[in-house]
Formats: C-alpha cells, structure tokens, sequence
C-alpha cells in the first residue's frame, strides 16, 4: 500500500462549527480521507483512494479551509430552518413608514453590516430579532446587510436583486438557494465577501448559520447543492461615491447605516453626521461640543426631541434614530425641533443633565454654573475663577452650596442635581 502524503496547515482553530468539531472529534474508525488531527495541525491527503477510500469532489478540500456543512449526503448536514416575511422587529413590530423598498446602499456599506454580525457572533434562530430588528436566520442576515426594509425570506430575497453570473460576481452580491418543495432542506442565503484565490474556485461567504454569523472561505458554489445557488445582484445598489443622497441644503448624506452603529459605546462617522444633521432641525442647544464620532447623551436627548416633535411615543421616541428617523433627517422632511424643546430637564429650565458635570468634562455649562456659585457667595474655592473645564474647584464649591441649603451625605455630592439648579439660579 502507497503511504499517505502528508501537508502541513496551519493547527486547528477554535472554530465550533459542525466540519471543524467533525474533524477534532477522536473517533474509533478509520479516516475516510478527511483527518484533521487537531494536535498536530496536519490534513491527511490519501495517495491511494483504494486504501483510503474515494474522496467526493465536493468534501475534498485544501489547505486552510474547513467545510461549514458536510457534504456528503445524508450525513447529518443541519437545517437551516427560518422565519416567514415578517416586519422589523417582528410580528408584532411596524413597517417602515414609507421608505423605499429597494433603499440605496453601497457594497461597502453591504459589507460592513455583514461585518457587525459577525463581530457580535449573532445565536441562529428563526424566531429572534437581533437588536437592529432583523430576524436571526440566513435571510434575516441577508435583509439586514441589503438594507432592507423587512425581513424577507429565501422565497421572497430574489425579487430585491436581478440575476448575475459567476463571473460578474463582486462584494455584497449573494448567492441563493431556494428550495420550493422543502424551504427547511437545503435553502439557504450567503454574501459572496470577494475570491480567495485566482481560480475563482473558492470565495469568502458571510453567512448566518447554526451556531452563529460566521465569515469563512467557501468552495464554490457551496459546501452541498452547490448547483441549485443562484447568484443575485441587490437592486438598490450604487457606486461607491453614490452612496449618499442629497439632504435639505444639497448636501450629500450617507443610507442609514443601521442601529448598530448608535447608542451606547458607538464611535463612528454616524454620530457626527446624525448631530449634523439634528443641529441643522433646531437641536444646537442639546450639543455644549461637537457634534462628533463618540456617541453621548447629548447625542440621545437631541434625537428624542426630534421624533417627540413628529409626534411619536413610547418606543418610537427612544432617542435611538431609526430608519424613519434618518430618512426625515436626511431628506429635510419632517417637524423641526421647537423652541419649547430646549435643554430643560426634570422640569428645570436651563438645567442640561448631570454629565455635563463630571471629570473630564468641557463645556459652557459649567463655566455658567462657576459664575453663578460667585454670584451666589461660594467664589473662595475659585483661585483663577471659573471656566468650562470641571474641576475639583467646581465640586467643592457645589458642595458647599448644598450644605448651605442643609443637605448632607449624598444630597451634598458636589455635582449639581436639577433642584441645586433650580435653587442655584432662582
């Protein structure tokens, strides 16, 4: 019998999706030309298919890649089984006003969104919404990096983009399949992310499926029913200078890029365009800076007013902008902010929040309060007087105020609260 051949990859990865726990698994039978000994890092290529046993084309792999699904027939590949069209959010969530249901989008946009679910490493299910409201399943991930204003299926996906050949394929196009007879067998979505090699034999798939949103080279066209995948081409898509649309004022202003990308922890070029954009609809006294890329309460409270001036409630005012929220901003439609919705909080006119006075903070409002407190007989803790920057001056200073109205312990922090406000500036 010929030995077999040897080639050295790179060693096993943590990877936990059902090829690569196959090929960790220690297992009493023999190898049927697939080893991947973990310890070692090496793929063992039989020389002779009679000793070995023959190797399907579609499991044969090379260096570095590792087979999402197995390809054999019958071999325990799993389901991708998903949710029906339903809205954002689902059942139970609203359509998107009136935006357009092929919204225009880049492929670096497409792909970047792609990129958020796998950073997050999004759980597979066909009944949970991720937190942007697209349904975790493949054509839930698929809707999301498209932009869509629903979730769609892999029934309804193809209707939003136009057929394309391999050939023509680039970033942010999808390869589908979709099995009308048996939707739960086989149907399943992927991003095409751009070749790997010159070949064109295996390409970069985004791509949501048991366990979770994963991004991994990929043969052509897929691990299994690699002839039933069509490739498709969004509809919506534009260059990549064309990416943005004009706003009121003729600026250009970028698709909405998607939840993720506000709220807590963001730092992104959003923020700043979104402040931009809330300033420009009467929202200058929410920002003491900026506007800029980190996200802040400033940032929040700025949106809040603006969909509290259309009118909405609840979970529609949530200070988070939207895609409704962002069409109105960008298209200069909509109410603008009103003067009755200054930076007023706890019913306090004038008072901003409390993080306008912390350390590290910057800005007009502390040097308002600094010259209030000498106004007010507290100017001692003042050696150069006060100034926008907070400092251990203005705490004391504050401080001592409070003890003077009788508070102690924690009523008497240092940092003013909207009734030291109120009493401050009566």
């Amino acid at each position: 019998m010929t030995a077999p051949l040897f080639e050295e990859v790179a060693p096993a990865s943590d990877c936990d999706c059902p090829g690569c726990v196959h090929g960790r698994r220690p297992s009493p039978r023999p190898l049927s030309g697939l080893g991947r000994p973990a310890a070692r890092g090496v793929v063992v290529v039989a020389a002779a298919s009679a000793a070995l046993g023959a190797v399907p084309s579609a499991a044969a792999l090379t260096p570095g890649h590792s087979p999402h699904r197995q390809a054999l027939p019958g071999d325990g590949e799993p389901d991708t089984p998903q949710g029906a069209r339903a809205p954002l959010h689902g059942p139970a969530g609203k359509p998107v006003g009136t935006a357009a249901p092929t919204p225009a989008t880049t492929r670096t946009e497409i792909i970047n969104r792609a990129k958020i679910w796998v950073a997050a490493k999004v759980p597979y299910s066909m009944y949970a919404f991720w937190s942007d409201g697209y349904r975790q399943d493949c054509s839930g991930y698929v809707s999301m990096a498209w932009g869509l204003p629903s979730n769609e299926w892999t029934g309804s996906l193809a209707q939003f983009g136009v057929k394309i050949t391999k050939d023509q394929l680039q970033p942010g196009d999808i390869l589908l399949y979709h099995n009308p007879d048996n939707p739960e067998k086989g149907s399943h979505v992927v991003i095409f992310g751009g070749w790997t090699d010159h070949t064109h034999t295996y390409y970069t798939a985004y791509e949501q499926t048991p366990p979770r949103t994963r991004r991994q080279a990929t043969p052509y066209a897929y691990w299994s029913h690699s002839d039933k995948y069509v490739p498709y081409r969004y509809k919506g898509l534009t260059k990549a200078a064309a990416g943005a649309r004009p706003a009121a004022g003729g600026k250009a202003v970028a698709a909405y890029p998607g939840a993720a990308y506000f709220g807590p922890g963001a730092d992104n070029k959003y923020v700043t365009l979104l402040g931009e954009m809330l300033i420009a609809r009467g929202a200058r006294g929410y920002y003491a800076t900026g506007p800029g890329p980190v996200w802040g309460e400033a940032d929040r409270r700025a949106t809040r007013a603006f969909q509290l001036a259309q009118g909405w409630k609840g979970a529609d005012a949530d200070g988070i902008p939207g895609r409704r929220t962002w069409q109105l901003l960008s298209t200069g439609q909509g109410k603008d902010i009103g003067p009755a919705a200054g930076p007023a909080s706890h019913g306090v006119p004038g008072y901003p929040g409390r993080q306008y006075f912390r350390p590290g903070a910057t800005n007009d409002h502390i040097t308002r309060l600094g010259a209030q407190l000498v106004k007010k007989g507290f100017g001692r803790f003042y050696a150069h007087g006060p100034g926008p920057h907070w400092g251990e001056s203005d705490r004391r200073a504050v401080e001592a105020f409070q003890r003077a109205q009788g508070w102690r312990g924690g009523a008497a922090d240092g940092y003013p609260g909207p009734e030291t406000w109120r009493r401050l500036f009566a």
